[in-house]
């Protein structure tokens, strides 16, 4: 099947079972997305020639009004033959790496704290992968694939970290703790994402995260560790918000980069108050945008910042990043997940 866009301005093929976005990234055709999963509303199209089959006619990326125009998302839909698309083009947007579908083993389990745990694949081919991206997991009993980002970094043994919270009643997250075993085979589909680091920006990094968005800030800081902290003098503010300290982490893979601590900083924040003064807790108490503005106030002006994390947060982050400090979108880094 073949997919033609804007009267021609770029054509790709579709494999079976594909959905419009992910052959269009395969085959390196930069339709614009963030979430992949039909939340952002990013790779919203018109199919003006063909028929496609919607995967998901509720996903809260299309607006009534979108809807009654007839428009799909890209992401949602599978052609059921040749089709013609309309959609807006963002070469800006293409990763450096093509995704590409394949079977991935679970090797590993390891505890990040009471909720949050690392589960480490492996796949036969190298894991390539920009830090900061996610891939797709196919598990076992879902109908949908879900999203989880990748913790560690591009390597040649084909191992995958994801960091995965477990969500109360959360189908993929139970599948994920209960169900999966190490030497079970899942399919893996990826890398995905936008919020990658940039290695060729000058400024100083800010990652922030919340919950499972610990991963990708993770990879991040790790990519950063790697390379731009060690050869020049850049520095790095990691910032982590929890609800109780008992959700805190973080800190020890940091400490673990080998980074002078001047250049590599750690800051967490709890929520709540009433868990923070029975844990003995002696930190920041409040959200992590308050944290991150007592720590670095006018100087976020100057910064590469990379987000992560609940919907709440992201939007918090977002308003004082963009609302209170001007910060230009092209140097604000975070894939919308709600």
């Amino acid at each position: 099947m073949t997919v033609s866009v804007n009267g021609g301005e770029a054509r790709f093929e579709v494999a079976e079972g594909d959905t419009l976005l992910r052959a269009a990234l395969r085959a390196g055709v930069a339709l614009p997305y963030e979430c992949g999963v039909g939340a952002c509303g990013c790779c919203r199209c018109e199919v003006t020639q063909g028929q496609v089959e919607v995967l998901w006619a509720e996903a809260p990326g299309l607006s009534e009004r979108d809807r009654r125009k007839g428009r799909q998302l890209a992401c949602q839909c599978r052609p059921l033959g040749d089709v013609d698309l309309t959609l807006r083009l963002d070469p800006r947007g293409t990763a450096p790496t093509p995704p590409r579908r394949q079977a991935a083993t679970l090797r590993a389990v390891r505890p990040l704290t009471h909720d949050l745990r690392e589960f480490v694949f492996q796949t036969e081919a190298p894991a390539t992968f920009e830090p900061g991206q996610y891939a797709f997991l196919g598990l076992p009993g879902l109908v949908r694939e879900r999203a989880y980002s990748m913790a560690n970094l591009a390597n040649a043994a084909g191992e995958w970290h994801f960091g995965v919270r477990r969500v109360p009643g959360g189908e993929a997250s139970n599948a994920l703790f209960d169900t999966l075993r190490p030497g079970d085979s899942v399919a893996l589909d990826g890398p995905y994402g936008m919020a990658w680091l940039r290695p060729d920006v000058p400024r100083d990094i800010v990652c922030i995260a919340g919950g499972s968005g610990l991963a990708p800030m993770l990879s991040v800081a790790r990519g950063a560790a790697a390379t731009l902290l060690r050869d020049g003098p850049r520095r790095l503010d990691f910032f982590y918000g929890g609800r109780t300290p008992a959700d805190l982490c973080g800190q020890a893979e940091l400490a673990a980069l080998g980074v002078d601590g001047d250049r590599l900083r750690y800051h967490a924040a709890v929520s709540d108050a009433a868990a923070a003064t029975a844990a003995g807790w002696t930190g920041a108490v409040g959200p992590i945008h308050a944290l991150v503005e007592q720590t670095l106030g006018a100087a976020l002006a100057e910064r590469e910042v990379y987000l992560a994390g609940p919907p709440g947060m992201v939007e918090a982050v977002l308003t004082l990043l963009q609302v209170t400090h001007r910060i230009p979108p092209e140097r604000i880094h975070f894939d919308r997940f709600f």
